[in-house]
C-alpha cells in the first residue's frame, strides 16, 4: 500500500487508512488527517523531513516518520 511518505511535491492523495496505535495515531487524526481527506503536498524541506501539507485549508508540517503511517490513494 503507498503512503503519504512516497507522494511527490505538487500531488494530491487522499487518505485511506492510519496505521500506528494510542497516542500517535490520536495526534495524527486531531491534525486533521482522517479517513478520506484529501492531502496536497506543498513542499519538502531540502534534506526530506518534514514534508509541508495542505490539509483541510491550512498548513500542516509532518514528519517523515508520520506520513509512513498513513496509507493514501
Amino acid at each position: 500500500m503507498k503512503t503519504l511518505k512516497d507522494v511527490k511535491v505538487g500531488e494530491r492523495a487522499v487518505v485511506v487508512r492510519l496505521r500506528g496505535e494510542g497516542a500517535v495515531r490520536r495526534r495524527i487524526m486531531d491534525m486533521g488527517l482522517t479517513r478520506g481527506t484529501e492531502v496536497f503536498v506543498r513542499k519538502v524541506a531540502p534534506l526530506g523531513d518534514p514534508m509541508e501539507l495542505n490539509v483541510r485549508g491550512y498548513e500542516l508540517s509532518l514528519r517523515r516518520a508520520d506520513a509512513e503511517m498513513i496509507e493514501i490513494e
